[in-house]
């Protein structure tokens, strides 16, 4: 697994939960305690957020932390 792939699958798994619960950007990181912005560059591969981010997003999305790292 290459270093692009590592940020792929969590972005996609973000964004397609997110997205089943219909909830915005906005609302996940109000949720998670982060700001819009971090989510929107998790989203778009441009951020590496530390394990206490994902765990929040996890949290927030009501899911496990390994289910954002399934491909």
């Amino acid at each position: 697994m290459d270093n692009k792939e590592i940020k792929r699958i969590p972005a996609n798994n973000v964004r397609l939960l997110r997205a089943k619960k219909r909830f915005s950007q906005e609302a996940i990181a109000e949720l998670a305690g982060i700001g819009q912005n971090q989510v929107s560059e998790i989203e778009n591969e441009r951020s590496n957020p530390s394990l206490e981010t994902i765990v929040k997003i996890a949290n927030s999305l009501e899911t496990q932390v390994f289910e954002l790292f399934k491909p």
